[in-house]
């Protein structure tokens, strides 16, 4: 007997304008099942505190997830000085209140030290891991664990206001960054500590804002589909952007169809005109349709990494 399938084939990503008070994961799950897809997966959690950008990649567009994983973001973020909590969050319990005297000079400087290539202690609230654990497990039971420092670099970090006791930023950073260190970090050197209350991601990779969408948008768009027709969901599938835009900055190869049959079997073709170990994204044919991501080997040949399914006859 067949096993039925769960889901619809549908390959693409969503820009979700991710509320407040919700986790990543359950935001991706309610998409999924929105969108009625057989498999998705997001670009990097958010905190239940954060709002904006997270990128929801469904069907085969979760091969490429990574990339976006790896891409640089933008987070618009409010502090409150002088007042530091246990995770550097207005979640979290006020542990320190001191007053704010601070100079201009001296906030001008303190964020000019954030600038550029930097190295952060993660903040024990992550979900990194710690012997399998993520660390704001530890960090719930009160066990603090050792963290290695990790490079990051701060593209960009703009005053946008300073209004009583709350501090905006506007931050363009590299994968792996935690604003909410930064904003620890800062209160400290400021010497009245700082928490975060605000965090809204406004940039992930190229992704344009314009084209963010709420749960509560999809929901009500969602109204008129039936799983059992899939043409009942041409108004959602039209909000995807294609799958590639996950690797849109990678230099592409296009290759004639001869090689194309090579390179969906896994095996290697020439190619010309390309650096050893840098990733391609492969196209096919005249209308370029994407294929997957590729590299080239010690043989000079170019290999596929990861190649795009075609679902559509199962």
């Amino acid at each position: 007997m067949a096993r039925r399938r769960k889901g619809r084939f549908i390959n693409g990503i969503v820009l979700l304008d991710k509320g407040t008070g919700i986790s990543s994961n359950h935001a991706l799950q309610r998409v999924k099942r929105l969108y009625n897809a057989n498999k998705a997966g997001h670009t990097g959690a958010l905190d239940p505190l954060a709002t904006g950008m997270l990128p929801v990649c469904l069907g085969e567009a979760t091969k490429f997830s990574q990339h976006l994983l790896d891409a640089d973001k933008r987070y618009l973020v409010t502090a409150k000085l002088g007042e530091r909590t246990d995770t550097s969050d207005s979640d979290g319990e006020v542990v320190q209140i001191r007053p704010v005297k601070f100079t201009q000079a001296l906030l001008d400087e303190s964020l000019e030290h954030f600038r550029g290539d930097t190295m952060q202690v993660p903040s024990m609230f992550s979900a990194l891991k710690y012997q399998g654990q993520p660390l704001y497990k530890y960090a719930r039971e009160g066990i603090e664990v050792p963290r290695e420092a990790r490079p990051i670099t701060v593209f960009e970090l703009l005053f946008v206001s300073l209004e009583g006791d709350d501090l905006t930023l506007d931050i363009h950073c590299s994968k792996g960054t935690y604003i909410r260190t930064i904003i620890d970090d800062l209160g400290e050197m400021l010497g009245c500590g700082a928490h975060v209350t605000m965090l809204r991601r406004t940039q992930v990779a190229e992704y344009p804002y314009a084209k963010m969408v709420t749960i509560d948008q999809l929901t009500e768009l969602a109204e008129g589909t039936d799983k059992e027709d899939e043409s009942t969901f041409t108004v959602l599938d039209e909000l995807l952007l294609p799958m590639d835009t996950a690797v849109a900055n990678f230099p592409e190869v296009n290759l004639a169809e001869e090689s194309v049959q090579y390179i969906m079997q896994g095996q290697p073709v020439q190619a010309s005109g390309l650096e050893p170990d840098v990733l391609v994204r492969m196209t096919s044919g005249e209308d370029r349709q994407f294929i997957g991501i590729g590299t080239m080997n010690d043989d000079g040949l170019l290999a596929p990494k990861r190649l795009v399914v075609d679902h559509s006859a199962d």
